[in-house]
């Protein structure tokens, strides 16, 4: 990939669009389990042999309660799962919360012996559903104004004849809440340090907003080992190579992507009860792209939250 940004935005799709004969690239909803197609024989057991369709299937396929390889899949998730209901033996789940939240939603009246019940009822679980396209990010145009810090000018950055006339500690006891609300006076390496943590803080989450301005909507930024790296949404919490663990092949791990905040706002996470969050969750993989026995290999993922002065 170079250092070529591409930038993954959500979008509307049927779901038949998103089963994992389609290929997709995807988030929320039933996960779409995949394996490379071109690592497989025509006849195999993750895919049909034939091509999938380009228009929708009559009628609409149900959720797999399997996959074609055999492993079983939960009724609530569609994550792996090895439980199973002890009475009728043939609804699967991932574990025991799952088990009781569809026993609730309706499998009690329906869990016979030795019976399947093939109607899954939406268990109002699964996160919205949306295809992931991808774009190359615009580079931005050279006549931009833009300091060397990265920042661009704005109209009212210039200080005022007040502004250059004020003592910059009192500006900074001003900015902390006021000189009247302050009980025990700063020394001047305490405001020193406020000064520069502040302005670090400033310039990492102006950089942030800089970057992502022209496309507000992205919610992966990806570029493999290229690109200048991840953009943080704070100074704090941002790790050193050491931080890093070495792929389990033994290679180095680099920089492939990260997932932006705004795609909270597309699984709207504030109706959950337990709510999820973080400023970035970037995703280092194996420099290598090592092949371990033709499974999935686990990767390391780096999440850094908003701070109280980025936000």
């Amino acid at each position: 990939m170079g250092s070529r940004v591409e930038l993954g935005f959500v979008e509307a799709a049927l779901g038949w669009r998103l089963g994992s004969a389609q290929f997709p690239s995807k988030v929320g909803g039933w996960p779409a389990w995949l394996a490379f197609r071109n690592q497989l024989p025509r006849v195999n057991a993750t895919y049909p042999p034939e091509p999938p369709p380009l228009l929708p299937p009559a009628p609409l396929p149900a959720r797999p309660p399997r996959l074609r390889s055999g492993a079983a899949l939960c009724r609530v998730c569609g994550c792996l799962a090895p439980k199973r209901c002890a009475r009728c033996r043939a609804a699967n789940y991932c574990g025991r919360a799952h088990q009781e939240l569809d026993w609730a939603a309706g499998h009690r009246r329906r869990c016979r012996p030795a019976q399947s019940d093939t109607e899954i009822p939406d268990h109002g679980f699964l996160f919205p559903e949306y295809e992931i396209v991808i774009e190359p990010e615009e580079t931005e145009s050279s006549d931009s104004e833009v300091e060397p810090d990265g920042n661009k000018a704005k109209p009212d950055d210039s200080p005022t004849d007040g502004d250059s006339q004020k003592d910059p500690k009192k500006h900074e006891l001003e900015a902390a809440g006021g000189i009247g609300e302050v009980f025990e006076p700063l020394d001047e390496e305490q405001l020193e340090a406020m000064a520069k943590h502040e302005t670090l803080e400033d310039k990492i989450f102006q950089k942030f907003k800089n970057q992502i301005a022209a496309e507000p909507e992205q919610i992966i930024r990806y570029c493999r080992g290229g690109g200048g790296g991840p953009i943080w949404v704070s100074g704090e919490n941002i790790p050193e190579a050491k931080d890093i663990p070495n792929c389990s092949c033994g290679a180095k791990r680099i920089f492939e992507f990260q997932v932006m905040p705004q795609l909270l706002n597309h699984l709207k996470v504030d109706s959950l009860e337990e709510s999820i969050d973080w400023g970035t969750l970037v995703v280092y993989t194996c420099a290598e792209n090592c092949n371990q026995g033709g499974g999935y290999i686990e990767e390391f993922v780096w999440k850094q939250d908003f701070t109280a002065d980025s936000v």
